[in-house]
């Protein structure tokens, strides 16, 4: 099985997805959030202190989730895509407010909607 790897054009679309869930993670924009993760039993969230499972817990977690110190600071950013309907992006962050450090993987699907998060895992590194 052959699986092409980095298409320039599936690269732009989800760094462009990837640059909209940014946006509106640093506008708590909840509604967009939600929309970015697939709405699936399936989809799953790693947080700091929890774990999710299903787009259900994943908004109810975003809607009861405290924003002051979720703006950040983009150090690294590194976008993967396999074919053309699957692809990963990590990176490395510094939170704005408190200075801490951490990590973001995420794991986008392609789908008849669009590219959404189908897999998400955040942690803040200890530095």
């Amino acid at each position: 099985m052959s699986i092409e790897v980095n298409l320039p054009d599936v690269v732009r679309e989800v760094r462009t997805a990837f640059e909209r869930y940014e946006s509106a993670l640093m506008r708590n924009d909840i509604a967009l959030l939600n929309e970015l993760f697939w709405d699936s039993p399936h989809t799953l969230r790693y947080g700091i202190g929890e774990e999710l499972y299903g787009h259900a817990q994943i908004a109810g977690f975003r809607a009861a989730r405290d924003p002051s110190d979720v703006e950040r600071e983009l150090l690294k950013v590194v976008i993967t895509t396999y074919g053309r309907d699957f692809a990963s992006a990590n990176c490395e962050y510094r939170r704005t407010r408190s200075g801490k450090f951490g990590r973001q993987s995420q794991f986008w699907m392609r789908t008849d909607a669009g590219w959404r998060i189908v897999s998400a895992h955040v942690s803040i590194v200890p530095r």
